[in-house]
């Protein structure tokens, strides 16, 4: 297979994905950390290159209403966004994957206001996680490239039918630059045939209303089948990966692990983190502690049996968050994987730990702090703290 090497990095990657993917339509708004996206697609359209249609609106609400309408004409159609971004599509989000639009959306993750922030923090998708949107989360910027083309595969299959975010953490990964593998085209083509609408879709000869007036006796049937397609996604996303892996030689599943198989302690993460991670982990092995890792891709749907599979038999589990879960006990992804054990027997020690808000860098020292706490077994059950500068909040440590 030609392969040719790029030097991208993470937006880069994500257009170019959306580029040969032949998106026909684009809308986008620009947002820091996205905008280089909206700027690529944009050259694209311009050299008469795809997308064939370059929207630039006026908001990120805009947007999204965009590309649902040009999905429901019968177009391949994307968007891209980030942050406050993302928070202004909300109400969007619902109707896109109400309609089942098959749109994909790269997400360069970045905290939400107030404070302001410009970087990387999972809490602008994690408020949108039951918005009906399937989301993976990537760790590098060859990931952004593969699961871009990826979700429009899985986001079109018949089976699903559902739109899709591909997250990937502001600035750590969609600022920097890595050498990406990039299939030919014609490879492309044959992963990706041509965007056939199907189920719900606007047709002259065939007219019908879309989004109309849903009374109660056919609402729950509706949502049902959201619910079906979130089930039926799990088997697709793993199908896809597979058949990509068999093209490019990178195979992607729901969950990967990493040193997992006779590991004591598992580390389980979301997104980047995951590289400063596995670091650790080799360097622990050569210690000889049986230390792993398991990385969640798929959050959205969220593989509940494939986890408490991988980590059933650890002495200990320590989950990770980049997003605070203000309100509660438990952060976002500890919330699922404490949900996914429950019940387990023998039952791991449970430990969660918020990290890295606001594109604060997760260092090998802090996730050594967070080990050392949990040999002790203190904090079980809840998300701790383990970054704060004890100096600026003038409060005792969480661990």
């Amino acid at each position: 297979m030609a392969v040719k090497r790029r030097l991208l990095d993470g937006n880069s990657a994500a257009a170019l994905a959306m580029q040969m993917a032949r998106v026909q339509v684009a809308a986008m708004y620009p947002i820091t950390p996205q905008s280089p996206i909206a700027e690529a697609m944009s050259e694209f359209a311009a050299q008469g290159s795809y997308p064939k249609k370059f929207m630039r609106v006026e908001s990120e609400h805009s947007a999204l209403s965009a590309a649902v309408g040009a999905c429901l004409v019968g177009a391949r159609a994307g968007t891209a966004t980030s942050s406050v971004g993302l928070a202004l599509m909300h109400e969007v989000l619902g109707v896109a994957s109400g309609v089942r639009a098959p749109i994909v959306m790269p997400v360069v993750n970045r905290a939400l206001a107030a404070p302001w922030s410009l970087w990387a923090d999972h809490q602008d998708a994690m408020a949108e996680r039951d918005s009906g949107w399937l989301q993976l989360y990537v760790e590098n910027v060859q990931e952004v490239f593969d699961s871009v083309l990826m979700a429009y595969k899985i986001a079109e299959d018949p089976r699903v039918l559902l739109p899709i975010m591909v997250c990937q953490d502001g600035f750590f990964v969609s600022h920097n630059s890595e050498a990406v593998a990039v299939p030919a085209q014609e490879v492309v083509d044959a992963f990706l045939p041509p965007y056939e609408p199907k189920n719900a879709y606007l047709d002259p000869a065939s007219p019908l209303v879309i989004d109309d007036l849903t009374p109660p006796t056919l609402f729950t049937e509706l949502r049902y089948q959201q619910k079906e397609a979130f089930a039926n996604a799990l088997t697709v996303i793993e199908e896809v990966g597979a058949e990509y892996g068999r093209l490019t030689g990178r195979t992607y599943g729901l969950v990967e692990e990493y040193r997992l198989a006779d590991a004591e302690t598992a580390l389980v993460v979301l997104g980047s983190v995951a590289g400063t991670m596995k670091g650790l982990v080799d360097e622990r092995r050569a210690l000889g502690e049986r230390l792993g890792l398991l990385r969640i891709r798929s959050f959205r749907p969220f593989p509940a049996a494939k986890i408490r599979a991988a980590l059933t038999g650890r002495k200990r589990v320590l989950v990770f968050d980049r997003s605070a879960g203000l309100g509660s006990d438990t952060a976002p992804l500890f919330t699922e994987v404490k949900a996914a054990l429950a019940g387990l027997s023998p039952a791991p020690q449970l430990f969660g730990y918020v990290a890295g808000l606001g594109g604060r860098d997760v260092m090998p020292a802090t996730l050594a702090r967070a080990l050392a706490a949990a040999e002790k077994g203190s904090g079980q059950g809840v998300s701790a703290w383990i970054d704060v500068n004890q100096a600026e909040v003038g409060g005792e440590k969480e661990c």
